[in-house]
């Protein structure tokens, strides 16, 4: 099975909207309310890529935690 996206719709300090893997029991998703469901990719690397062609004048980013492979800052 493909691990499921979502992406906070509130921006951390440093202006990233973080995308986390929902599957994995991250300790820092965002509440319910915040989330955006991305669907279900084989890695974040695509689902950072859809988050970033629905918002791309946002910048999107792997949360360090649970999409680290897709953390750049």
């Amino acid at each position: 099975m493909m691990p499921r996206f979502i992406i906070n719709k509130n921006a951390q300090a440093n202006g990233d909207h973080e995308v986390h893997n929902a599957n994995a029991g991250c300790d820092y998703m965002p509440q319910l309310v915040n989330q955006v469901d991305l669907g279900t990719h084989s890695s974040c690397a695509g689902a950072v890529a859809k988050a970033r062609s629905q918002w791309p004048g946002s910048r999107i980013n792997g949360c360090y935690y649970c999409s680290n492979s897709c953390h750049t800052t």
